[in-house]
């Protein structure tokens, strides 16, 4: 949902199937200097691939665009963080999420960036039930949600902007 608002958001072109993902590319308004738009070129992929081999779709990208680790942005879904809650960082652990861990493999590296989105966690630990919880449908309102996806889009504008700070 966060990917779909972004290429909204930043008017990039159709996507095409690239990567073993959908690939969206274009240009962002940055800034403005001396009454010029500066702006950043961005690629937003979406993995086609399962959640768990990520990285086979992230890997291969990264590499065709000549990335560093660091440079790489990853929006994911956090039953650790309450719903509602965006918070971002670089590198760090992957606290189980097996997504992370394949982009990890595939990347060389965990020094990635991820804006980890809050979904809240159900109240079992049994791995089916947290399976279904993370696959399934938002239990919160519609109003909700979209102010979750809105805080989340202006989290990965945040970092956008801040690597791209002269």
């Amino acid at each position: 949902m966060v990917a779909e608002a972004l290429a909204q958001r930043w008017r990039l072109g159709p996507a095409r199937q690239r990567f073993a993902g959908l690939l969206l590319e274009g240009r962002v308004v940055t800034g403005e200097a001396e009454g010029t738009p500066r702006t950043t070129r961005v690629a937003l992929l979406r993995p086609q691939t399962y959640m768990n081999e990520a990285g086979r779709s992230v890997g291969p990208a990264r590499g065709a665009f000549k990335l560093p680790p660091e440079r790489v942005l990853v929006v994911h879904d956090e039953i650790d963080l309450p719903f509602g809650e965006v918070r971002a960082r670089t590198g760090g652990g992957l606290a189980g999420h097996n997504g992370l861990r394949s982009i990890r493999r595939e990347l060389g590296s965990a020094e990635f960036t991820r804006v980890r989105v809050g979904v809240g966690r159900p109240d079992s630990t049994d791995p089916e039930i947290v399976s279904a919880y993370v696959l399934g449908r938002f239990r919160e309102g519609s109003r909700q949600v979209e102010e979750l996806v809105e805080r989340a889009c202006g989290e990965v504008e945040r970092v956008v902007l801040q690597h791209e700070a002269p």
